[in-house]
């Protein structure tokens, strides 16, 4: 069973890690969420470590720009873990020393996920390797908008790297597309693709790599197949975040409609709440 919580400071005491998304529980693209970010804060002034994991096809150190320019306090986690730090350590090793031509599917402000590295960037005519970071317009593009894009990589069999498996994220009020969409797409019409970040077991290694082993961790999240399955798969107890991109799925907050939307889900959660509130 899935307790509901309307505080989390009482639950909170079970655990010394906290491994927690970002879009969607600590801001939602365009604003922060004070009282989530507030509930991180107190964790650690209790003693307890947060890890931030996000599916962000970013470095780690481009999120605190964004962070300081929509309120998310810097004080409010211990260190930052992106699918696309884990995208560019691969990155750098496939290019080596002899380097790498690779076809970029995604927006330019991405370009810091491979910038420094020995990469040229191609065209699918020349490209040896496709890094897919999301739509070129997450605004207003959708995967349907890549069926020839798609045809012609896989008329090429290139490999496609996924740096952000999510499907789609909220960005103010509005569901966009992301980087998982277009891998789907990819992969279903015979096309090979590699995933970075959650739900993907490596990236779990590397947060207990970098949080002492994570003893006592509490994964929170508002996706349901990265977040939560994530941490079903990594043995980690978890945190549902409902209002975050299944909002529009949770009708009424009851035990009844949760466990429904685990059971389509395939996946649990130890316990469950709106939002993140101490």
């Amino acid at each position: 069973m899935t307790l509901l919580l309307e505080r989390f400071g009482d639950f909170a005491a079970a655990y010394e890690t906290l491994i927690c998304d970002v879009w969607g529980v600590i801001h939602n693209g365009a604003t922060a969420h004070p009282a989530a970010c507030a509930a991180l804060k107190t964790f650690r002034d209790r003693g307890g470590r947060v890890v931030l994991l996000s599916n962000a096809p970013r470095p780690p150190s481009d999120l605190e720009p964004q962070f300081e320019r929509i309120g998310v306090p810097l004080d409010c986690y211990d260190t930052i873990v992106t699918s696309g730090g884990a995208a560019r350590e691969d990155l750098a090793r496939r290019a080596g020393p002899g380097g790498l031509r690779m076809l970029h599917l995604g927006p330019e402000r991405d370009r810091n996920l491979y910038l420094g590295l020995n990469i040229t960037l191609s065209d699918v005519a020349d490209a040896q390797i496709i890094l897919c970071t999301g739509p070129y317009d997450d605004e207003t593009e959708t995967p349907d908008d890549y069926k020839d894009r798609l045809a012609a990589y896989h008329a090429r069999k290139l490999t496609m790297l996924c740096a952000n498996p999510d499907r789609v994220v909220q960005r103010g009020g509005k569901l966009v597309y992301c980087a998982g969409s277009l891998a789907e797409a990819y992969e279903k019409i015979g096309g090979k693709v590699i995933y970075y970040g959650k739900p993907h077991l490596p990236i779990y290694a590397h947060v207990r790599a970098v949080a002492g082993g994570a003893p006592k961790a509490l994964a929170i999240g508002d996706g349901l197949a990265t977040d939560i399955r994530g941490a079903n798969a990594a043995g980690i107890d978890a945190l549902f975040i409902a209002d975050g991109i299944h909002g529009e799925d949770v009708s009424e907050f009851t035990e009844a409609q949760i466990g429904k939307l685990f059971a389509g889900a395939g996946v649990h959660a130890k316990a469950a709440m709106r939002a993140l509130v101490w």
